[in-house]
């Protein structure tokens, strides 16, 4: 039975991957490396759609923390100060200012989450009545409302007025834009 426990901590938005590795280093070049478990930064791959092209980029699941297998850091202050005191860092996550322990059950939800991969996913989603402006297609500038939003296969249902009458259009994400 490992003595290591899991942990929270706060980094700042989008730097979650450099604390990750500048825990790695540290713990490294401190000789400290057997203190260390594991470090996951949950990522899911999203599609975000950049001047009319698509592209595939990681999101973090849980922006703004990474996950830590440490030493029990109750027995370890030094640890746990040399952790807090890394660039990008905000703390970690605890009561009465002292690092809590994730629970069996919490962290096992966290780790299904970092290996279950699925297809990438819209950046972007969409509510049922909110209103987009068609970019692309037939229907150009025309705006709609969402009747219906298929994430799996990326397509819309909309309710566009033409001439006056009501007509549903089924038309890609990828084509329509918010309207803010």
């Amino acid at each position: 039975m490992s003595d290591k426990k899991w942990y929270a901590i706060q980094s700042f938005a989008g730097s979650e991957l450099a604390v990750k590795r500048a825990i790695e280093n540290m713990l490294t070049e401190l000789g400290w490396r057997d203190k260390l478990g594991e470090i996951i930064v949950p990522t899911e791959e999203v599609i975000d759609i950049k001047n009319g092209k698509k592209k595939i980029t990681e999101r973090c699941i849980y922006s703004g923390y990474v996950f830590v297998e440490l030493e029990d850091l109750k027995d370890n202050r030094a640890l746990w100060q040399k952790i807090q005191s890394l660039p990008k860092v905000g703390g970690f996550i605890g009561e009465s200012n002292k690092p809590t322990p994730l629970s069996k059950s919490d962290i096992d939800l966290i780790i299904q989450k970092a290996q279950q991969k699925s297809a990438p996913k819209p950046k972007i989603s969409f509510d049922e009545g909110e209103t987009v402006r068609i970019t692309e297609g037939p229907f150009a500038n025309f705006t709609g409302l969402v009747e219906d939003y298929d994430m799996e296969h990326g397509k819309l249902k909309l309710n566009v007025s033409i001439f006056g009458r009501s007509t549903p259009v089924e038309i890609l994400y990828t084509q329509v834009e918010k309207i803010v």
